[in-house]
């Protein structure tokens, strides 16, 4: 695949990839220069339950979520 650097120096990501690995806006990226012309993209890992929420609320399933009533746990 491939893609252009622009005016600003941002790189997109092709939709087929970003599709493949659930790519979404705001996640965050490592690069690191290997050689000259050679470059590996690494996307950092997420903390614990990081955009779960959003991920859920996202399905294409809609209202398969649904939270439940609860009592707090603050006392947990």
């Amino acid at each position: 695949m491939k893609t252009v650097v622009s005016s600003k120096g941002q790189v997109v990501l092709p939709v087929e990839i970003r599709k493949l690995d659930r790519i979404v806006a705001g996640q965050k990226f490592e690069i690191e220069r290997l050689d000259a012309g050679e470059y590996l993209l690494k996307r950092r890992g997420y903390a614990n339950n990081e955009g779960l929420v959003d991920w859920l609320l996202e399905c294409p399933e809609k209202n398969w979520f649904e939270p439940i009533p609860s009592e707090s746990t603050d006392t947990l």
